[in-house]
């Protein structure tokens, strides 16, 4: 198997769909405020912004430049942990929650255009190709951890 070209190939198809931009909205949820949020949400408790920076590989500083932009937005609040006073926890408001599951629906209603794109049976093989990489990505990555 040639890998080399086959990676060629890989790289201009990616190369064709980014110049589209149909999955723009998609990239942008996985990065940035957008991530924040959704890790938060998902998280469904409090954070520490250490733990933030850790999941996205990112610097404290950046993070918690992020984090003040949110808190201004009205979307997250920061705390003292009353178990540690050394530590700030953070938290979704109300608005940052309804911000979150927006950005939920808009990320979905992306994907689902383009995995209709494929057609049923190519999509299904599609997200079964994904989660196997994504699985042995993640094996590897714990293996080095």
């Amino acid at each position: 198997m040639d890998y080399e070209a086959l990676a060629m190939q890989f790289m201009e198809c990616m190369h064709t769909i980014r110049r589209a931009g149909h999955q723009k909205p998609i990239e942008e949820s996985m990065r940035g405020e957008a991530f924040v949020i959704k890790f938060l949400s998902h998280h469904g408790g409090s954070v520490l912004p250490s733990e933030i920076s850790n999941i996205m590989g990112i610097s404290t500083a950046r993070i918690a430049a992020t984090l003040n932009s949110l808190e201004k937005k009205g979307w997250i609040t920061r705390r003292i942990d009353t178990d540690d006073r050394r530590r700030i926890l953070v938290d979704l408001t109300s608005e940052g929650k309804a911000q979150a599951e927006e950005q939920h629906r808009h990320m979905m209603k992306n994907t689902i255009k383009l995995l209709s794109m494929l057609g049923e049976e190519d999509a299904i093989e599609y997200v079964r190709l994904s989660r196997k990489l994504a699985d042995k990505v993640a094996a590897q990555y714990r293996e080095t951890d």
